[in-house]
């Protein structure tokens, strides 16, 4: 018996208690270990780390050589739990991740949709699939990475990877080029997930402004590196005093912050 394909079989929208079958429960676990590299023992990119260590896989502090994600286990698996979440409280939307590398994030996005049978909603994976964009500005804190071959990964690549893991089909739509072209008229209608992970200034700002209306209340809205990057926080920052946007940040990991949309103020 195929238990990967048996997950088609699953309720549709999952147990109404929201508590998810031993099926799902393991499907979505071995994902998330392999999307990190943990399930491999995937070397870093970094030579100063010497191969593979769990701390760092754990808490997204280096570069997978192979794996699809380098966010970590921590913040992946807060992305799963926030995938569940939205599902089972039924807020409305889809998934989109702004900066997707090599998919990994997205790929847990659309894993969740297949483990719990949902047919209507979609993810949505933008990016330029070369790296930061030309434009960048060379003050950002995130400059450094400008230029990095490791942070520039083609959309075929990409794909790729989405095809390996039996997630690539009509649910993913992918937005190729910079945020400030494709996200303002991306055939989006409401969001019940938004994740940020552009690293600057400029990919906070113009994504929030294209995308947060659409967020539905009780959405989540997940910042990857709003601890790591200090102009990408304020940008962040920015926005929220601009729409006095109250909701705490609450920490993840040592990088990544999140919020659920006031239900109330919207």
């Amino acid at each position: 018996m195929n238990r990967i394909q048996d997950l088609d079989r699953l309720p549709d929208r999952g147990n109404p208690t929201g508590e998810p079958t031993s099926l799902r429960k393991a499907y979505l676990d071995l994902i998330c270990d392999s999307l990190v590299g943990r399930l491999n023992r995937d070397p870093a990119i970094q030579p100063h780390i010497g191969g593979y260590d769990d701390m760092h896989r754990l808490n997204g502090w280096d570069w997978p050589s192979g794996a699809p994600s380098m966010i970590g286990w921590r913040r992946m698996s807060h992305l799963r739990a926030e995938c569940e979440r939205v599902l089972t409280e039924r807020v409305p939307g889809d998934f989109l991740e702004a900066g997707v590398w090599r998919g990994g994030a997205a790929m847990m996005m659309r894993a969740v949709l297949k483990a719990y049978n949902i047919g209507d909603r979609r993810v949505f994976a933008a990016d330029t699939f070369a790296g930061l964009p030309d434009d960048t500005d060379a003050s950002d804190s995130a400059a450094v990475l400008h230029g990095n071959p490791t942070f520039s990964v083609s959309l075929d690549e990409v794909k790729a990877a989405f095809r390996r893991y039996g997630l690539l089909d009509s649910q993913v739509v992918f937005l190729e080029g910079p945020f400030a072209k494709t996200l303002p008229s991306a055939p989006v209608a409401s969001l019940a997930l938004l994740r940020l992970d552009g690293d600057t200034f400029a990919s906070a700002r113009d994504t929030l402004a294209a995308l947060y209306e659409k967020l539905s209340p009780g959405g989540s809205l997940i910042l990857d590196d709003y601890f790591l990057f200090e102009d990408n926080r304020s940008a962040v920052e920015a926005f929220r005093s601009e729409r006095e946007i109250a909701t705490p940040i609450v920490r993840i990991d040592d990088y990544g912050g999140y919020w659920i949309k006031d239900r109330r103020r919207g």
